[in-house]
């Protein structure tokens, strides 16, 4: 066992924790394959969802699309309406993990692009988004991972060194995001990896 290199592990959540995915809803709304991904790739965009991410309400973010694609009214709707339908369930093998870590008194944190008003539903139907030590939520601070500033408040309101704080995401840029912050970050693809890279830092977890 190696000299442990770590104090605290943050975790991302969608693609981490929770199985999020809008083809999940729209499969059931627009059963045509080819017709759905144009809709969720040129109309309910990446970076139209990354907005309400970063704090915009989603009543706003659903008026104005509405008004450039009125055709599309009630599946524009559906994106905030039918939110929890894009959620399959969590990821319990991360979740095992996650609780495994607490269980040894390792502070845990969630560090999430995230719109707040979803995050308040997301942790009342999954309470254990609500057992971390803390929480940095991109829709609270209005602004989004990779963000240099959204790791710097992680690390500065909970008083964490970054250099011992271990971050898991599956999204490459925001890695590297935190990489560049002087965080300990590793890309994440399965529980079992994420456990491997956590025991080579020392930490005493079950094979």
């Amino acid at each position: 066992m190696s000299e442990r290199s770590v104090d605290n592990v943050v975790f991302d959540i969608g693609g981490v924790l929770l199985d999020w995915n809008p083809n999940y809803l729209y499969a059931e709304l627009i059963p045509d394959e080819e017709q759905r991904r144009h809709f969720l790739t040129n109309v309910t965009t990446p970076e139209w969802n990354m907005r309400q991410d970063a704090g915009r309400p989603w009543a706003e973010a659903v008026e104005e699309l509405t008004a450039l694609h009125p055709q599309h009214a009630e599946w524009i709707a559906a994106y905030d309406t039918g939110w929890l339908k894009m959620v399959k369930g969590l990821l319990t093998d991360t979740v095992d993990l996650l609780t495994e870590l607490q269980a040894l008194g390792v502070p845990t944190y969630a560090l999430t692009n995230f719109s707040g008003e979803k995050w308040a539903v997301a942790k009342e139907t999954f309470p254990v988004l609500d057992s971390f030590t803390g929480e940095i939520v991109s829709g609270h601070e209005q602004v989004v991972k990779p963000d240099e500033k959204i790791y710097r408040l992680l690390v500065d309101r909970f008083t964490l060194d970054p250099a011992r704080t271990f971050f898991t995401d599956d999204v490459q840029r925001n890695v590297d995001g935190a990489r560049a912050a002087g965080l300990d970050a590793e890309l994440f693809t399965t529980a079992a990896d994420l456990r491997t890279q956590l025991h080579t830092r020392g930490l005493q977890l079950k094979p």
